[in-house]
């Protein structure tokens, strides 16, 4: 087996704010492309969403692209977001348009931005001259160099994948490339931090789709893995606790996210965190990070707009949320096509403003009503027994205070619960059993 190659003067320097500059982060900035089980969400743009914890994610432009490649493919994959030494920030992404794997561009897109409301000088910036292509892209700032260093993956004369090097001052142009890191097989999507004056690199091991995390560039951790082929490790640190978080994308079913946790990065232990923890942005995929102050966090918002929908997630099974299949209301598991069946826009209540109605963003004549206790989607036939079936009030939840119950406007002892993943209205009181109190529980989110 080739041994691991490192290339010369190339250990990480990253930018580590000063403790007055990390006191200023409170929140973050997420960039990603889309893409479902069926392929009906994949979207090669450049799409933004923002979080207050790092663990729950609001999507920005509705989910829509914010940016969209104009030369190479037309399209992205595997963005990377860096603050920049100056405090702007520059994106970076893959050359590929959806999942033709043969295409081979020695390119990858570029983008500036000031505040991440506008993103600016787009272009392309050529990493080598090789007969393959620049996989997910990062940067950081050597301060031995004064320059910024790319990463990102390619094939070289070993024959498999390598991380493979750059140095750019103004990712226009970029050095001759260099072989960063080699383990003596296939290893892509390299992220990096540093923490204690150490710098730690985590990559994807591509012959067994698992994860790997390195101490100065000597694997130090045991394979990570969710149970299923796991690949893109992007890791941040908690902004109110001493706990970093390592997310990782999986490709089946496509457009899922897992999330792991750790308080200390030297012992290379992480603990897979459960879906109640946290909420992906839909559909998202290879996602990049950076910290962001409040005031950059309440200017994105503002410029790009909160969706206009809602995802519905089950307290006890929080790897679903309600939809509607064939006009039945039930929970199913995250992801699923059509995607479409779980947004839900929550308008005033039809028979009471005070409370909710639940209209299908696919289906808007459609509404959520109960019928025989059973909750199905139907078109609004304007009579008051529909708008009284089709409200609920929302409470602090049965089993979590912090999350939601709908109790039923015209029958206000029995709330919207599930039962063998299917939706119905049922008594539930505080001395309900405690399975019934967790299924009649869920969190409103995006």
């Amino acid at each position: 087996m080739r041994r691991r190659t490192l290339l010369a003067g190339a250990a990480a320097s990253l930018f580590v704010p000063s403790a007055a500059q990390a006191a200023t982060y409170s929140g973050y900035a997420m960039v990603y492309f889309t893409e479902s089980p069926s392929m009906t969400a994949a979207n090669y743009g450049l799409h933004l969403a923002v979080s207050s914890d790092g663990l729950n994610w609001t999507p920005l432009n509705q989910n829509r692209p914010v940016a969209t490649p104009t030369a190479g493919s037309l399209g992205l994959r595997d963005p990377f977001l860096l603050r920049k030494q100056d405090g702007t920030f520059v994106v970076l992404a893959t050359d590929l348009y959806g999942t033709d794997w043969s295409y081979q561009s020695q390119y990858l897109h570029v983008w500036d931005s000031t505040d991440l409301r506008t993103f600016t000088g787009y272009r392309r910036i050529k990493v080598h001259s090789l007969a393959t292509h620049a996989w997910a892209p990062e940067a950081y700032w050597d301060a031995s160099r004064g320059q910024y260093a790319i990463v990102c993956s390619a094939v070289n004369s070993t024959g498999h994948n390598v991380l493979m090097i750059n140095y750019t001052s103004d990712f226009v142009t970029a050095s001759a490339n260099a072989v960063y890191y080699d383990p003596g097989y296939d290893a892509i999507d390299g992220t990096f931090v540093t923490a204690g004056g150490t710098t730690y690199m985590y990559y994807k091991n591509n012959t067994n789709s698992t994860l790997l995390g390195t101490r100065n560039l000597s694997v130090y951790t045991s394979a990570i893995s969710p149970g299923r082929g796991v690949e893109a490790p992007q890791i941040v640190k908690s902004n109110t606790s001493d706990v970093w978080y390592m997310w990782g994308d999986t490709w089946s079913p496509n457009g899922r996210f897992f999330c792991w946790q750790t308080t200390n990065l030297a012992s290379g232990s992480w603990t897979l965190l459960g879906d109640r923890a946290y909420t992906q942005p839909l559909n998202s995929k290879h996602c990049g990070i950076a910290p962001i102050t409040s005031g950059e966090l309440s200017a994105l918002t503002a410029r790009w707009g909160t969706p206009s929908w809602n995802r519905i997630k089950s307290y006890n099974y929080p790897d679903r949320y309600l939809r509607h299949a064939d006009n039945v209301a039930r929970i199913d598991t995250y992801p699923f096509d059509p995607y479409q069946d779980q947004q839900w826009t929550l308008v005033p209540g039809l028979a009471d403003a005070s409370g909710v109605s639940f209209r299908s963003v696919n289906y808007p004549d459609r509404y959520l009503r109960h019928k025989d206790y059973a909750l199905v989607l139907a078109a609004n036939d304007g009579s008051g027994t529909f708008g009284a079936d089709a409200t609920f009030h929302k409470t602090a939840g049965f089993a979590d205070a912090s999350w939601t119950s709908f109790r039923s406007h015209n029958y206000p002892d029995r709330y919207l619960r599930h039962y063998s993943n299917v939706l119905r209205i049922d008594p539930i009181t505080s001395g309900s059993a405690t399975t019934d109190k967790q299924d009649a529980t869920f969190r409103i989110g995006y």
